[in-house]
């Protein structure tokens, strides 16, 4: 393994001076940097990041924890391509730890991160409670942001959607084309964004008149398998209803392959919308209605607030965007 001492030797210069050149403490002349520069590419020294971090106190990292529940899909792809386009947009690398399954997990992805000496560290949790994750951030030596949950503790280390809002949005646009009773698809629990979706759809539900919701509730798991099978338990359930509502894309596409199967056209016998705005519904038979999540918005936020390039005050909960395509149509009758 090629070290300092090594390059120092090649450039005949002293050990010191390559530190000096690698971290840009001192002034250095510039022949002196091509020697070092010239060594390096020639012995192939890749410097240790995290020693470099330590010696000059400043860090380029940004750490990202999210469990694993969430990677398969494309809500994760683009919350991840976000983070690393935006740390990149700042000068810093993204490094990403799992969260695996647990609260103890999650808890040491963040330390593992803090340890690297990150300058901040971004977590999507799924199993570490508010008080838990608001004592973390209280004795974190490095800002914690905590994405798509709202921490009334910590608001300002917040960036989160308001998905109850977003699902309302959705409710309304349904309700408005005559769909009365709505079927649902929710998630993979737990999730704090299906839980505000599902109380949505419910209380819209409940507000016109429609009393027997968990009747029409089926289980998805995130997946367009899971949404093909929930479909079809609602079908086989002898159910009445006019239109379907998952909490994600992915299940709507495999809901919409269920439903065309016994015969139903979409959208002339049966609506069907969903959430996450994913790229994949815009070129489907039909295009997807949807609702399209500011996945972008959360982590400019996030990372900018890491960073302190965003002096406003705690984040104000966004909210999604209709996206009005062809999936859904007007209801005629529902009897």
């Amino acid at each position: 393994m090629v070290t300092m001492l090594d390059v120092a030797r090649c450039a005949g210069v002293s050990k010191s001076t390559v530190s000096r050149v690698l971290n840009g403490k001192d002034v250095v002349r510039e022949e002196v940097k091509a020697l070092v520069y010239k060594a390096i590419a020639e012995t192939g020294y890749r410097p240790n990041l995290l020693a470099q971090q330590l010696a000059t106190k400043k860090s380029s990292l940004i750490g990202l924890v999210i469990t694993n529940a969430v990677y398969n899909g494309p809500f994760f792809s683009t919350l991840v391509y976000n983070a690393a386009k935006f740390c990149e947009a700042h000068d810093h690398r993204l490094i990403f730890a799992d969260g695996k399954q647990s609260d103890e997990e999650e808890m040491n992805a963040i330390d593992f991160l803090v340890r690297m000496k990150c300058a901040g560290v971004m977590v999507y949790a799924r199993h570490i409670p508010a008080p838990q994750l608001a004592k973390i951030i209280s004795e974190s030596p490095v800002p914690i942001i905590v994405l798509n949950q709202q921490l009334a503790a910590s608001p300002d280390h917040a960036v989160f959607i308001d998905h109850y809002r977003g699902s309302e949005i959705m409710m309304d646009y349904l309700q408005a084309q005559g769909h009365r009773r709505i079927a649902y698809i929710r998630g993979k629990m737990p999730s704090p964004s299906n839980m505000a979706r599902q109380q949505a759809w419910q209380d819209k539900l409940v507000a016109s008149g429609v009393d027997d919701s968990d009747a029409l509730l089926a289980q998805g798991d995130w997946s367009m398998e899971s949404g093909y099978r929930a479909a079809q338990a609602l079908l086989a359930g002898g159910q009445r209803f006019s239109a379907v509502l998952a909490a994600n894309d992915d299940m709507a596409l495999g809901a919409i392959k269920a439903l065309k199967e016994q015969g139903l056209a979409v959208p002339e016998a049966m609506s069907v919308a969903g959430f996450d705005n994913a790229n994949v519904g815009r070129f489907f038979t039909p295009a997807l209605t949807t609702l399209d999540i500011p996945i972008e918005q959360m982590i400019q936020t996030a990372v900018e607030r890491i960073l302190n390039t965003n002096n406003d005050p705690a984040c104000t909960a966004l909210c999604g965007t209709l996206v009005v395509r062809e999936s859904v149509g007007r209801c005629a009758s529902e009897e």
